[in-house]
């Protein structure tokens, strides 16, 4: 027994160096051959060089071994890493949008975590055609599970719990792997500034075209039919001058509602006290508050009222609130502004512009800051229909938030909550 384990061990030793300098071959014979070259140059005697021989070889039977994971370990850091490593999981994982692969027979394989939020729970196993009944994703699934040559890419609509708008991509993963992904891109809010700016022309179109026409058709008249009328060409180029100002304050409007949407959105950090803002504003349109017959009564508290704000954009705001509550509540006769400071854990100054006119339908109230918007067309001829929407604007960017309260034939309340730190 002793004898067959030493002959044992003795094999193990002989398979061990062998295994060592097999491992180590490339390395020994250029340290043989570098001996043999110094030896034949320096004259060295050949015991002396079979001696270094002998000892490299030595070193070669005695050095370690890699294995074969050390020496795929190695191989991978020298690479960086490897995407073999990676499974389709983790890749999937890594995409924002969601993702689902399904199998040739339309069934689903895996789908991560952007899927689950966006559709619900969709199962391994279930199958895409009875989760996506929209004609267009049905028809480019079995497209592509028919082997089309390039990427079927549709348009996708989800409409509940809310309208949500897709660009699906759907392609074969690899060749004659059997498995198809479909990749859902998000084009909701892409499609909804298409929208929105699609609007703003139409109806930026129509409010310039109307007083063109108006002056256009004037013109005509006073080469025609006024020529010689001098009572009718005073009142025709009155009205001509009204529209082309109103022209020219729309035009205005809108050059500053492009500035305000152009500017980055960081709130302003200096100190302004929105207490003489206010009195500024005050003073400045008292002259259309008397030719509209309105008095301004002013409860705006002693002190200055501070809060964080641009001086200029915010006169803007509170300009545009008093000249609407001069010109559409005419009929009350008067118009109160009030300032409240208010404390606590969330402090802010309250600035509120009151007028006591016909008021404003409660349908109408979470629009009237939508660009264009009117609640009466035939009042509202006296604005442009964009005082509003900038208000909105300069607010958002102060972080802050405007409120209106209504009640018909009472008047109406607007309410600028400004945030003091």
């Amino acid at each position: 027994m002793d004898e067959t384990r030493r002959k044992e061990q003795t094999r193990r030793a002989v398979s061990l160096v062998v295994g060592r300098l097999a491992a180590n071959r490339w390395m020994l014979a250029a340290g043989v051959a570098a001996l043999c070259v110094v030896g034949a140059v320096a004259g060295a005697r050949p015991a002396i060089v079979a001696g270094a021989v002998l000892f490299l070889a030595a070193a070669a039977a005695l050095a370690p071994k890699r294995t074969r994971g050390q020496l795929r370990a190695a191989r991978a850091a020298a690479d960086g890493g490897s995407l073999d490593a990676l499974s389709a999981q983790n890749l999937a994982a890594a995409v924002s949008d969601p993702l689902i692969v399904f199998d040739a027979a339309g069934t689903a394989v895996h789908v991560n975590d952007a899927a689950r939020g966006a559709f619900g729970a969709i199962a391994p196993g279930l199958s895409l055609l009875m989760k996506f009944r929209a004609p267009e994703i049905q028809s480019a699934i079995e497209r592509v599970r028919k082997g089309a040559s390039e990427a079927e890419v549709v348009d996708y609509v989800e409409r509940v719990p809310i309208e949500r708008v897709y660009r699906a991509t759907l392609t074969a993963i690899g060749r004659g792997t059997g498995l198809y992904v479909v990749i859902f891109k998000d084009q909701s809010e892409t499609r909804r500034i298409d929208r929105m700016r699609a609007d703003f022309i139409a109806n930026a179109s129509h409010e310039l075209r109307t007083p063109l026409a108006s002056i256009s058709g004037f013109v005509e008249t006073l080469r025609g039919p006024a020529r010689n009328d001098a009572a009718a060409r005073d009142h025709f180029l009155q009205i001509m001058q009204n529209q082309t100002a109103r022209m020219a304050r729309l035009i205005d409007d809108l050059l500053s509602l492009s500035r305000l949407e152009m500017k980055p959105y960081l709130p302003p950090g200096a100190l302004v006290d929105v207490r003489q803002i206010v009195v500024s504003v005050i003073d400045s349109l008292s002259p259309l508050a008397r030719d509209s017959g309105v008095v301004i009564e002013q409860d705006l508290g002693e002190g200055p009222a501070e809060a964080r704000g641009d001086r200029d954009e915010l006169f803007q705001v509170f300009e545009n609130l008093l000249e609407n509550a001069c010109k559409y509540g005419q009929s009350g006769g008067r118009v109160v502004v009030s300032i409240e400071r208010k404390g606590g854990p969330e402090p802010e100054v309250a600035v509120t512009i009151r007028d006591f006119g016909p008021g404003i339908p409660e349908e109408h109230i979470p629009r009237v800051t939508e660009r264009f918007y009117r609640v009466d067309v035939d009042t509202s001829r006296k604005g442009t229909g964009l005082g509003l929407a900038i208000v909105k604007h300069i607010l958002t960017r102060h972080n802050a938030r405007l409120t209106i309260k209504s009640t018909i034939g009472e008047g109406a309340a607007f309410t600028v909550h400004l945030p003091v730190a």
